[in-house]
């Protein structure tokens, strides 16, 4: 892989000075400044001040706001926090009408001045640096692939006496025989035959054109978009990889303006892990590599390969994944997803190409520059600060240590013997087990200070009070078919 890209930051007001920055805003006619953060639970927060309010003094006065409100953050009686603005990170809002600089921002606490330990960009920010006093690389590169589903509606609802989704897409097979008095026009994609038939049937290109577009406009380095697996507007748009903290910058930047580019046009984009029953679940395979002083270090003569550095960053990846994944696949949705069939990675091994495998090695190119490994059990509702972190942590213990992965496998799992099959671990089935190996093996994330016991406690209380007791406490659509004559 070649230099990477920077931080998102086009659009005419990208720089490493915030005076700078607001002085290009100003001339290309930005009226209003967007201040946005990250919850720990990986979603974007903001407030908006008029861009004769946001000066040069707000790198070391910065904003306050209530930590109290955000998830995951702090208790009432301590709830003043403060936004320190990183001018790189500062882009023109491409799918706004009133011209907007956005600027995201690190958070800080406003008595001891302090970072905040739950800040998941400071998070990534440790992780980078840790990599570094470590010696073994000097820079890791993240390029994830995130999959998502762009739909025409989805309804939902839940109370005491009743509970559905729905979900609609002009695109979905399902819909071949509607008869609303309007014409059907066909030509829809089959379950899971949605890679990739040219329109009509692929409903969606001009408007994957229109965001990924969109996406270059807010300084965004676009490699290719494509239709996905499943029917109903599964869709996949790729970014160049970049370092790890500005990958994860911009993976907020890129669901952020396919979720509002979208509504623009009268779709919802969802980045779900399994929002369709019997049909594939949207992933976020993680590419990674580690580089020093320019050169390549996963690049060898072993399997797939690899060297014996790349191999044993594999192997910390694999020992850890049952708690790496309370990080990548964090909800209990994604464990819809994580079962046998569907491409789903579920195995705990590496392949050169076998797609059902934890850890893929991809063999497109020959060039020692592209050599790196994918992790492909994550997805999108990953806060990524945290999930590119984890994975980094976890990479560099198994370097430290020299753990050996098992051995790979390269035939169709699903075609072994029982025999075979038994001598292969599994990903965790739930939420649930997935929280419990992280109470377990924590200990690699603690190193260098980079994850906290703290961020690591909080996370799972809130894991487990919010959603997966929340989840089980509701009767299930399917119970009721399962039970109601009982």
């Amino acid at each position: 892989m070649g230099k990477a890209k920077k931080a998102p930051g086009s659009a005419g007001v990208e720089s490493t000075s915030l005076a700078e920055v607001i002085r290009k805003a100003k001339a290309a006619g930005a009226l209003v400044v967007d201040v946005r953060f990250t919850d720990l639970l990986g979603s974007t927060q903001h407030f908006s001040v008029p861009m004769d309010e946001f000066t040069a003094d707000l790198a070391t006065e910065g904003l306050g706001f209530d930590g109290s409100s955000i998830r995951g953050f702090q208790a009432i009686n301590e709830s003043d926090m403060l936004l320190i603005p990183d001018p790189i990170t500062a882009y023109m809002d491409p799918t706004l009408t009133v011209p907007t600089l956005v600027v995201v921002h690190d958070i800080y606490d406003p008595i001891t001045r302090e970072p905040y330990s739950r800040d998941s960009r400071y998070i990534a920010a440790k992780a980078e640096t840790y990599l570094q006093k470590s010696k073994i690389a000097d820079v890791a590169y993240f390029g994830p692939e995130a999959e998502f589903y762009i739909f025409n509606s989805i309804a939902f609802d839940q109370n005491a006496h009743s509970g559905y989704y729905f979900i609609d897409s002009e695109e979905g097979i399902w819909n071949s025989g509607r008869e609303d008095g309007s014409a059907n026009l066909a030509f829809r994609p089959r379950h899971k035959e949605g890679y990739f038939p040219v329109p009509p049937v692929d409903k969606l290109q001009d408007l994957r054109s229109e965001i990924m577009l969109k996406l270059i406009e807010s300084g965004l380095q676009v490699e290719v978009q494509h239709h996905e697996v499943g029917t109903a507007g599964q869709a996949e748009i790729d970014l160049r990889f970049n370092t790890l903290k500005a990958m994860a910058d911009n993976m907020q930047v890129y669901k952020y303006v396919i979720k509002n580019f979208c509504a623009s046009r009268g779709y919802v984009a969802t980045f779900m892990p399994k929002p369709l029953f019997q049909d594939n679940g949207s992933g976020m395979h993680v590419h990674q590599s580690l580089w020093k002083a320019g050169k390549p270090l996963f690049s060898g003569t072993g399997y797939g390969n690899l060297s014996d550095l790349g191999r044993w960053y594999v192997g910390g990846v694999l020992k850890h994944a049952p708690a790496l994944l309370a990080f990548c696949a964090p909800t209990t949705n994604s464990y819809r997803r994580l079962v046998p069939g569907y491409e789903a990675p579920i195995n705990l091994v590496y392949s050169k190409r076998n797609r059902s495998a934890c850890v893929r090695i991809p063999m497109y190119s020959a060039n020692p520059r592209t050599k790196r490994i994918e992790f492909r059990c994550p997805d999108p509702a990953a806060n990524p600060y945290l999930a590119f972190s984890a994975c980094l942590m976890a990479g560099i213990d198994g370097i430290k240590n020299k753990v050996e992965p098992p051995p790979p496998v390269d035939a169709d799992i699903y075609d072994l013997s029982p025999r075979e099959k038994a001598k292969i671990k599994n990903t965790p089935g739930s939420l649930k087990e997935s929280l419990d190996a992280l109470k377990a093996d924590s200990k690699f994330l603690l190193e260098g200070g980079v994850f906290t016991q703290d961020v690591i406690d909080t996370w799972i209380d809130y894991k487990q009070e919010r959603e997966i007791d929340a989840v089980a406490l509701r009767p299930h659509p399917w119970e009721f078919y399962l039970y109601h004559d009982i």
